[in-house]
């Protein structure tokens, strides 16, 4: 598969590349995001990349030195006694201009945890360090601890800090090269990962992709999650625990407290570090604070992620028997459709600002609450322009079999009754699977999944 996206990340890392002073970079984020890619992007000729193991440190620093001397003519035939040793040798040995990438530096800092200190004496006197450094890894724990915690001996010393975040539905679209509508479907399964899109290009429907890939026990995903745990907690069971449970209905603190058995004050701390680590979200009601209400949600925010713990583990046991298919035609096909719905709700309240010229409007949030009737009302999108004059209020479906004037009508009494419409203008907005076939009011916007794609850019 092509390289896609990530223009902002390469134009980044090559102005800090061209400048004649030594820089440290991080880049860090989930694994298979393409960090590794990204970073092949900027490599010059001339240039050092490392890969990192789990080996013992005197193997892995003699593995150094001997890619080193594909460069440096005989820097291997020095014996090393430790990094901090090679690292001077290599700053004085080295040209200008020259960037060295380590790869999977946790790995390093796991067998020498002194590494991050000999670094900062390196950063802190530049002329000791002569080269650009990139450190890059996929433990998104470990990379935050060591430049964002105050008492990381790296705190305050990278020039860039770069988190690779998953990409868009746009870019699976260019990715697959489906239609508009196929690109929603695939999204709400393989999310914004791009090595799960070459898993997916591989097969040659998405039922062969997903019995293949992540249903059968030998599939390259079926033990996807496990693995990304692994890299960012040492307690993997804890957050398999609180990710199945909110995937399964659990969503609010006190819900989840009680189907783990556990005190909602002992949960507030591993949430947080599941919300920073991209896989589930905190959801409160549009315009109101974190700190102001108790409508809180916690939802899976990673498709991937919510579509294994959907689909595969609840029936693990039967999927291990060898029962794919039937698991496939019982469950996932009666069922994917509202599964998609969820994703592309998502999708479109992110959508929202790129649906307007200008991007007058914010991205869109869910509202839940009650009424002007004193009557309890959902609404999927609402939005606010940014000089707070319009808002927004839209309802989003999936699925192809909808009776649109009715939409309208229960759109309509559910605007009016909502206690922030009062002296904005309000648009109304239809977001559906397909356009009508029949002309519909002309006060009553809708979108598409060719309009929601090309704004998720």
């Amino acid at each position: 598969m092509e390289f896609l996206n990530r223009k902002d990340e390469i134009v980044r890392l090559n102005r800090t590349f061209g400048t004649n002073q030594s820089k440290l970079v991080v880049v860090y984020g989930r694994r298979r995001l393409g960090k590794t890619r990204l970073l092949q992007q900027v490599l010059k000729k001339d240039d050092i990349y490392f890969i990192a193991d789990q080996r013992e440190s005197a193997i892995q620093i003699e593995s150094f030195a001997r890619l080193i001397a594909a460069k440096i003519e005989a820097f291997d035939k020095v014996t090393y006694p430790d990094w901090e040793s090679l690292l001077i040798s290599l700053s004085k040995r080295i040209k200008k201009g020259i960037t060295v990438f380590i790869d999977e530096f946790p790995y390093l800092v796991k067998n020498a945890p002194a590494l991050p200190s000999i670094i900062q004496k390196l950063v802190d006197s530049r002329e000791s360090l002569g080269f650009h450094l990139v450190l890059c890894g996929s433990s998104q724990q470990m990379m935050q601890k060591m430049v964002i915690d105050h008492s990381s001996p790296l705190y305050g010393r990278a020039d860039e800090i770069i988190k690779i975040a998953p990409m868009s539905v746009y870019w699976l679209k260019q990715a697959l090269n489906c239609s508009y509508a196929d690109a929603i479907e695939e999204y709400s399964v393989f999310g914004g990962v791009p090595r799960y899109w070459e898993i997916r290009n591989e097969a040659a429907s998405l039922k062969e992709a997903i019995t293949r890939q992540i249903f059968n026990i030998h599939g390259v995903l079926h033990e996807e999650p496990q693995r990304l745990f692994l890299d960012d907690t040492r307690d993997a069971v804890q957050m398999h625990t609180l990710i199945s449970v909110i995937a399964t209905g659990a969503h609010r603190l006190s819900e989840i407290s009680s189907r783990i058995g556990k005190p909602a004050t002992q949960l507030n701390r591993p949430l947080q570090k599941l919300i920073e680590l991209g896989y589930i979200k905190r959801e409160i009601p549009w315009n109101l604070s974190i700190r102001n209400t108790k409508k809180t949600l916690y939802k899976i925010n990673d498709p991937f992620i919510n579509f294994y713990y959907r689909y595969v583990i609840p029936h693990k046991t039967s999927l291990e028997l060898g029962y794919i298919d039937q698991i496939y035609r019982n469950v996932f096909q009666k069922t994917f459709s509202d599964f998609s719905s969820e994703a592309w709700e998502e999708m479109c309240r992110r959508a929202i600002p790129g649906l307007f010229e200008k991007n007058i409007f914010e991205p869109g949030s869910r509202w839940w609450g009650t009424g002007m009737n004193k009557q309890p009302i959902e609404i999927d999108i609402v939005a606010q322009s940014f000089d707070k004059k319009k808002i927004l209020i839209g309802e989003a479906k999936w699925s192809s079999k909808r009776n649109i004037p009715a939409m309208i009508k229960q759109l309509e009494q559910r605007a009016g009754e909502l206690p922030f419409t009062q002296g904005k203008k309000v648009i109304l907005a239809l977001f559906l699977k397909e356009k009508p076939q029949k002309e519909i009011l002309s006060n009553v916007l809708v979108f598409t999944p060719e309009d929601i794609v090309k704004a998720n850019v």
